[in-house]
């Protein structure tokens, strides 16, 4: 019988770098800058989760070994099972996905090393702001979107991480369906998987809501060195606002589609993004790293 799809399976080995590189990372706190020591952070994080799933998926998926060094090394995504098995074949990409995807890439850069630097130089938290908003269109927008047309290109099934999330139509479409996909692939795999029957639906994706705060309080408040709890807090919101647009009232209301659901979606996940990347991040990290590759 195959063994179940749980990263359970990935034994000590694939639990290892996810606990001994990020502890690596943080040994360095005092002797990096904040944002070449938040990089480190993230990329030992994003390294020893891409080692489980794919120590998870390896013994269970024949693949020919380039899927292996191509998952591990030149794509973002979570999803080890797709991406190595060539049973499954991903359409070809069209055009106007790769037209998308480098205007995306070039308004990443715009804003990123023209925009940014041409506003007030009082202006520190808007300028950090808008190179941020450069900075994830992109790469999580242009640059992964280009490399997972690549791949399809190839008839990989590469999911691109993000999905058009500002066409959701409900909070859970957002979070479950379009923003981050690889995060949600982790998520489901570790927390969601696992527990749901145990704790029940509800809670569980409450949990996941809390764990992601956590990390994001790793990789932005400690490096930032402030801020502490206001990333937690924001995803504590999140699952929060997803329990109310499940409950009675909020099918009531009509939170789960439409405009109703796009505008609940729009105020819960924008109006405080300000406690996600608080003036801590943006001015210790951002505003750091901008100068550092010459944008400001």
């Amino acid at each position: 019988m195959e063994p179940p799809k749980t990263i359970q399976s990935a034994g000590l080995i694939g639990w290892l770098p996810l606990v001994v590189l990020p502890l690596g990372a943080l040994a360095l706190y005092n002797l990096l800058q904040p944002w070449v020591f938040m990089w480190i952070l993230a990329v030992s994080i994003y390294f020893g989760l891409k080692w489980l799933t794919w120590r998870k998926a390896r013994g269970r998926i024949p693949h020919a070994p380039w899927r292996s060094i191509a998952y591990l090394l030149a794509w973002p995504g979570m999803d080890a099972d797709s991406f190595l098995d060539a049973r499954k074949v991903a359409p070809p990409p069209r055009l106007r996905d790769w037209i998308r995807a480098v205007l995306e890439t070039s308004l990443g850069v715009i804003l990123l090393w023209f925009v940014a630097r041409n506003l007030p130089q009082g202006q520190v938290l808007l300028r950090g702001w808008i190179g941020m908003l450069g900075l994830i269109l992109l790469l999580h927008f242009g640059s992964f979107q280009i490399l997972a047309l690549f791949w399809q290109g190839l008839a990989v099934v590469a999911t691109p991480i993000m999905s058009a999330p500002l066409r959701s139509e409900s909070l859970s479409e957002f979070w479950g369906k379009r923003w981050n996909l690889g995060f949600r692939q982790l998520s489901y795999d570790l927390i969601f998987g696992p527990l749901h029957r145990r704790l029940g639906a509800g809670l569980t994706t409450f949990l996941v809501f809390v764990v992601s705060g956590l990390i994001h309080d790793l990789v932005i408040s400690v490096p930032a060195r402030g801020g502490y709890g206001f990333p937690t807090a924001y995803f504590m919101l999140q699952g929060l606002g997803v329990t109310i647009e499940r409950s009675s009232s909020g099918k009531r209301v009509g939170l789960q589609k439409g405009v109703r659901g796009w505008l609940f979606m729009a105020v819960v996940t924008v109006g405080p993004v300000f406690w996600l990347f608080h003036p801590p991040f943006v001015m210790h990290v951002i505003i750091p790293f901008m100068k550092a590759i010459h944008a400001l």
